[in-house]
C-alpha cells in the first residue's frame, strides 16, 4: 500500500510522527532503515527560522539518506509562517508540515499548535500563506478539535485543502484529552469523508499490528507512529520480532549511536541521546537497572562506553 505526496510516492504506509526533542537526524535515519516510509523532524518555531537563530537552524540538518522527509513549523503569525515556509521550501526536503495539533501550554498559549483547532479563520490564513509560499507540498497535523464539544477536524481538514494542502495528519484526541483514553476513530473516517487528499492516522499506535489494523479499519492512506517509536524503531517493519533480544535491542541503539557520532559533530547532546537510549530497554526485565545506570552517566563518551561494555555482555 502506497499514497503520493503531490509528486513524491511514499512507498509504505508508516510514518514517523513529529516529536519535539526527539525526532532529529540520527533519529529519522533509523526510523527509515527499519522501514518508515516517511518522517517527520521536530517542530520548528517560525520566528526563529525568519531570525536565523542558531537552535532552529541546527533542526534543519537533513542528508539524502533519509528522504523523503517533511519539515514541521509552528507559529500563529500568517506572514512569519509564510516567510518561514519560502526558507523551508529551498532545503533538500519533500514537504512542509504546518503543526496544529501541538498540546504543549507554552505552545498553545501562543495561539500555535492545538489552538488553532478553535480558530478555523486564522488556520485557513496559516495554510495559505504557507502553501503561497511553498513550491514544495504542504501537510496539515490537526488534532479532533479543541474539547469534545468543538470536533473542528473535518471543517479544518476542508479549509486545509481548500487552501492546497496536499495531506492531513490528525491525532485523533482533542487538545484536552492530550495523550491520554482512546482515540475516535469516527473523527478520522468524518475527516476522510470531508476530504479527497491523503489523510494519514495519529493516535494511540504502539505495535505494527496495531497499526497494520488501523490501515484495514479505516482505509487511511498512513499510520504515523509517535511514542511508541521511541527505542523501537522496528516498530514500522512488520518482518522484525516485535519483541527482540536484548542483543538486538543493543545492536539498534549502538547504530542509532553510530548515526548520531556522523551527524551530531562534535559528540551528541548527552540528555537527548540518553533519553532516547534507555527507552530501548523498556519491558525488559533488567531495563530499570540499565536505565538507572544511562541516567548516571555525565558526559557522551561514558555513555558511549557503558552501551559498548553491554554489547560485550549480549553479543
Amino acid at each position: 500500500m502506497t499514497f503520493s505526496l503531490g509528486p513524491i510516492p511514499i512507498k509504505t504506509p508508516f510514518i514517523l510522527a513529529p516529536m519535539a526533542g526527539c525526532t532529529d537526524l540520527p533519529f529519522r535515519l533509523l526510523c527509515r532503515e527499519y522501514g518508515a516510509g516517511l518522517c517527520y523532524s521536530e517542530m520548528i518555531a517560525c520566528h526563529g527560522l525568519v531570525s536565523q537563530q542558531q537552535d532552529c537552524l541546527e533542526l534543519l540538518l537533513t542528508t539524502a539518506a533519509e528522504q523523503p522527509v517533511i519539515m514541521q513549523l509552528y507559529g500563529c503569525d500568517p506572514g512569519m509562517m509564510g516567510e518561514a515556509a519560502a526558507i523551508l521550501a529551498e532545503l533538500p526536503i519533500a514537504g512542509i508540515d504546518i503543526n496544529m495539533g501541538c498540546p504543549m501550554e507554552k505552545i498553545v498559549q501562543t495561539g500555535a499548535g492545538a489552538a488553532l483547532m478553535k480558530n478555523p479563520r486564522l488556520a485557513e490564513k496559516i495554510i495559505t500563506a504557507v502553501c503561497k509560499n511553498s513550491t514544495k507540498p504542504v501537510t496539515v497535523k490537526i488534532r479532533s478539535g479543541w474539547n469534545q464539544h468543538t470536533i473542528t477536524a473535518p471543517e479544518i481538514a476542508k479549509i486545509a485543502e481548500g487552501a492546497g494542502a496536499h495531506a492531513i495528519a490528525i491525532h485523533a484526541r482533542t487538545w484536552t484529552d492530550g495523550f491520554t483514553g482512546p482515540i475516535d476513530l469516527k473523527v478520522i473516517l468524518q475527516v476522510m469523508q470531508s476530504i479527497s487528499i491523503p489523510v494519514i492516522a495519529n493516535g494511540d499506535i504502539t505495535t505494527h499490528e496495531q497499526a497494520q489494523a488501523m490501515l484495514k479499519k479505516t482505509g487511511c492512506a498512513g499510520v504515523m507512529i509517535g511514542r511508541a517509536a521511541l527505542g523501537k524503531p522496528w516498530i514500522f517493519s512488520g518482518s522484525v520480532n516485535q519483541h527482540p533480544s536484548m542483543a538486538y535491542r543493543v545492536k539498534a541503539l549502538l547504530r542509532h549511536l553510530e548515526l548520531a557520532e556522523i551527524h551530531l559533530a562534535p559528540e551528541p547532546n548527552l540528555s537527548k541521546i540518553r533519553n532516547h537510549a534507555w527507552k530501548y530497554f523498556r519491558g525488559t526485565t533488567t531495563g530499570p537497572a540499565i536505565r538507572k545506570q544511562i541516567d548516571a552517566t555525565t558526559t557522551y563518551p561514558e555513555l558511549r562506553s557503558f552501551i559498548h561494555t553491554l554489547a560485550e555482555r549480549v553479543l
